[in-house]
């Protein structure tokens, strides 16, 4: 099985840095445009099926890249962004932070710490991290799946927790692997035998200097 993690195109609340987490927040012209162009480049990269977070911008995301391709594309819950409650559409950028300092201390470092601040109605990193597990022991369980190629359309968290749980790299460790993955970046993953082989990271199919990290601190 080869597997494709995909992070959704860029939002309007990705360019002035707001938490999104659950909220349905759609792609902008801009996130259309990259998962378009992510797409034509792709066109070549075969995809028998698709698993999406149902959030539009994920969902949206996936229809772009696939184009024409006659493929089925399932939802499932599980691939949703972590929630972060009555804290989602706030500000958390470079010089704009309007979250407490412990968040944002543990947020871009070790968001597994257990100094981690969450909002009392948000999800802890450890149960998406329990559900993002549940999801991939289904995924290669699955017999009909060993030798197809799957594209999943998700989140920024929810990708870094897919990769490191794939990577067999403790997620305490190095969560971000150095960066909050890239609108429209593609990580690929090989899976056989049991065991998974992490092919490429956050490969991005437009020039570079067309996305900005919008979480820069």
């Amino acid at each position: 099985m080869r597997i494709l993690i995909l992070r959704h195109g860029e939002t309007e609340w990705n360019t002035c840095a707001r938490l999104q987490g659950q909220t349905d927040i759609p792609l902008n012209e801009n996130g259309i445009r990259l998962a378009r162009v992510t797409g034509e480049k792709m066109r070549d990269v075969p995809v028998d099926i698709c698993y999406t977070s149902p959030l539009s911008r994920a969902k949206d995301t996936a229809r772009l890249v696939l184009g024409d391709r006659k493929v089925p594309v399932i939802e499932d819950d599980r691939l949703k962004e972590i929630s972060f409650g009555s804290w989602e559409g706030i500000c958390c950028g470079k010089g704009r932070n309007e979250l407490p300092k412990e968040f944002l201390d543990n947020f871009y470092i070790n968001p597994f710490s257990s100094h981690m601040v969450m909002p009392e109605d948000g999800e802890t990193f450890q149960a998406l991290s329990g559900r993002i597990k549940e999801f991939i022991g289904d995924l290669t369980a699955d017999p009909s799946l060993q030798d197809k190629h799957v594209l999943l359309s998700c989140h920024g968290c929810s990708s870094r927790v897919l990769l490191g749980h794939m990577s067999g790299m403790p997620l305490e460790e190095n969560f971000w692997r150095g960066t909050v993955p890239p609108n429209c970046s593609v990580s690929i993953v090989d899976y056989a035998d049991g065991s998974f082989t992490v092919v490429e990271e956050d490969r991005i199919y437009y020039d570079k200097k067309e996305w900005k990290n919008h979480y820069e601190r």
